[in-house]
């Protein structure tokens, strides 16, 4: 199947999209961006602080009851690209709501951003801008457990 980007995958059903993806505690955490920006290599160091794979390069997304999910091309399941070492067998979690999606191609400016959302067949997801964000893996790790506060703390 023929991998797309995600901004061609809006307003489908279902779509292969070029991506990875890893869940944390169950929550799939989609990681976006051009060739060469990183996407596989975020993915290794989630899983290095206890990330299951979900996919690598290609990852199927699916509508189910009003949830995106994600789940690994049958094709490349169960492998991962380590830049200069190869492709690497990794056990995977299978199919996973999605909760993030992080775009290694675009830049956050703000210390504490606000949450932004992006489309995602048909849904709206929490949207992350990591490029040269220091200690992403470790955040994502532990945004994906435990969440984040919200705007109006600790005024609530």
């Amino acid at each position: 199947m023929q991998a797309v980007l995600l901004s061609d995958a809006r307003k489908k059903d279902n779509a292969c999209v070029h991506a990875s993806c890893v869940s944390v505690a169950g929550c799939g955490v989609l990681i976006i961006g051009a060739s060469g920006s990183g996407k596989s290599g975020l993915a290794l160091q989630m899983m290095a602080f206890g990330a299951q794979l979900v996919a690598d390069d290609r990852v199927q997304l699916e509508m189910r009851q009003q949830q995106v999910f994600a789940d690994a091309a049958p094709q490349i399941g169960g492998l991962i690209e380590a830049r200069y070492v190869g492709l690497i067998k990794a056990e995977v979690s299978g199919p996973v709501p999605l909760g993030y999606v992080v775009d290694l191609s675009q830049n956050e400016t703000k210390r504490l951003p606000e949450q932004t959302t992006i489309s995602v067949l048909r849904q709206t997801v929490p949207l992350l801008r990591g490029a040269g964000v220091p200690n992403l893996a470790a955040a994502l790790m532990q945004l994906s457990r435990d969440g984040r506060v919200t705007p109006e703390w600790p005024n609530e």
